[in-house]
C-alpha cells in the first residue's frame, strides 16, 4: 500500500508537505487530463497528462482541493473502480456520458488541468508566448470596441445604496 507521501508522485519529495491527492486520485486526474488535452505531435506539445504538468496540478490545487477530490471520486464510482483500468475508448465514453448527465460536474477538473497546462514552458512556446510570468512587464492586448459596454453603463444600478 502506498501513502500520500509516495515519492513516485511527480514533483513530490520527502522534504515537501504530503501530496494533496492520494495515488488513486492522482492517477484518475492524470487519466482525465490526457483526455481533456491530448499530446500533439503536429504542434510538438505534451498532453496534459505529462508528468511535469500533472505534478504542477497536484502542487497548485489550492482552494479547489475538496471539490476536485469529489469530482475524482464521482468519476471513480462511475467507472466502477479505477478509470485508468478501462480501455481508452471506454474511458472517453464514460467521461462524455458524465459531461452530458452532470453538466459542470467536471468543471473543477477542467480548471485545474487548463491552469497547469498553460503554465508549462513547452506549451507557452508552442503558442508563441515567452515563458515568463505576466507581470511586471505584462503582455500586449489588442483594444476592443469599448462601445459594447454602453448598454451596461446606461442600465440602472442593480444594488441598494448603503448610505
Amino acid at each position: 500500500m502506498t501513502s500520500s507521501t509516495d515519492s513516485r508522485i511527480p514533483g513530490h519529495h520527502e522534504a515537501e508537505e504530503p501530496a494533496s491527492l492520494s495515488p488513486a486520485e492522482f492517477e484518475c486526474l492524470r487519466c482525465i487530463a490526457g483526455h481533456i488535452i491530448p499530446a500533439s505531435d503536429e504542434f510538438g506539445v505534451p498532453g496534459a497528462d505529462d508528468e511535469a504538468i500533472v505534478g504542477d496540478m497536484v502542487r497548485s490545487i489550492g482552494r479547489d482541493k475538496e471539490e476536485l477530490r469529489r469530482a475524482l471520486r464521482d468519476v471513480t464510482d462511475a467507472a466502477g473502480g479505477a478509470l485508468d483500468t478501462l480501455v481508452l475508448a471506454d474511458q472517453a465514453a464514460l467521461l462524455a456520458r458524465l459531461r452530458e448527465t452532470r453538466p459542470g460536474g467536471l468543471s473543477v477538473v477542467e480548471a485545474v488541468v487548463s491552469r497547469s497546462y498553460y503554465r508549462d514552458e513547452r506549451v507557452l512556446r508552442s503558442i508563441g508566448m515567452e515563458p515568463r510570468p505576466p507581470f511586471p512587464r505584462g503582455y500586449p492586448v489588442d483594444q476592443g470596441d469599448w462601445s459594447l459596454l454602453d448598454p451596461v453603463r446606461k442600465r440602472l444600478p442593480m444594488y441598494r445604496d448603503a448610505g
